[in-house]
């Protein structure tokens, strides 16, 4: 298979308002690629409407073979599309390992007959306890989440996504308030991952985007401007006119 997930044509529009606008992309397995734009670009309804968050006004999603286009979200997890949010979505009561067990019993139906301890889950704690060592997390597997650094908040996050056992890893601004010297940190994390996942991120800060992305989408107005390698983007006049020029003077 050479194109794990695409698009055809994929708009949404609300009234008048063209939020997204006939983006027809493609990504390979395994790719690394960044969705970059200033704001207002559409780079998270595009997210969501891979995600079923929204429903396209036009245009079709395809994983693989399959169109998904009117497929629901939770249906598109099963299938292996999972995405992090700009704003964590956690337990903060739980510990660091029993939100991974909740995760990765709700992907084995094993929620369905939850106990309260997890020492009674062994199966499922190994599993949670080997998500959370990929992302350098385990030592805080008894740590409650609502003590965790924020930075490790947002790994916690991407552990939840993990055991689902994702193709398709989709993270919307990963790094979002966390201080920029453990940034780079997280995302070398992320890079690391098995090359089973196709990663698509969204990211401002540029650093980060031309350090560990491989290809590079830029959306202007709800449409694609312009796509390629790092050093294609980088060299693009158009990219540095309506973008990165921005960028550097924020």
């Amino acid at each position: 298979m050479t194109q794990l997930l695409r698009t055809e044509g994929l708009s949404r529009h609300w009234g008048a308002f063209a939020a997204n606008s006939e983006i027809s992309l493609s990504f390979a397995p395994g790719a690394r690629q960044a969705l970059i734009g200033p704001n207002g670009a559409g780079k998270t309804t595009f997210i969501n409407l891979l995600t079923g968050a929204i429903a396209p006004t036009a245009g079709r999603i395809w994983l693989g073979e399959q169109d998904i286009t009117r497929l629901p979200q939770h249906a598109r997890v099963r299938l292996g599309m999972t995405r992090t949010f700009q704003i964590n979505t956690l337990f903060p009561g739980l510990t660091v390992l029993e939100s991974v067990v909740l995760a990765v019993a709700e992907r084995t139906g094993a929620v369905r007959v939850w106990s309260r301890t997890v020492a009674s889950q062994r199966a499922l704690a190994d599993e949670a306890m080997a998500v959370l060592a990929s992302l350098r997390l385990d030592a805080e597997a008894d740590t409650e989440t609502r003590q965790l650094p924020y930075g490790k908040q947002r790994l916690l996050e991407i552990a939840l996504a993990l055991a689902t056992r994702p193709s398709i890893l989709l993270l919307d601004e990963p790094a979002a308030g966390i201080p920029a010297a453990h940034s780079a940190e997280l995302f070398e994390v992320i890079a690391a991952l098995p090359r089973d996942i196709t990663i698509l991120f969204i990211e401002h800060d540029m650093d980060l985007v031309f350090r560990f992305a491989e290809r590079i989408t830029v959306l202007v107005g709800g449409k694609v401007l312009t796509e390629g390698t790092p050093v294609e983007i980088a060299a693009d006049a158009r990219v540095k006119e309506v973008y990165l020029g921005e960028a550097a003077h924020d």
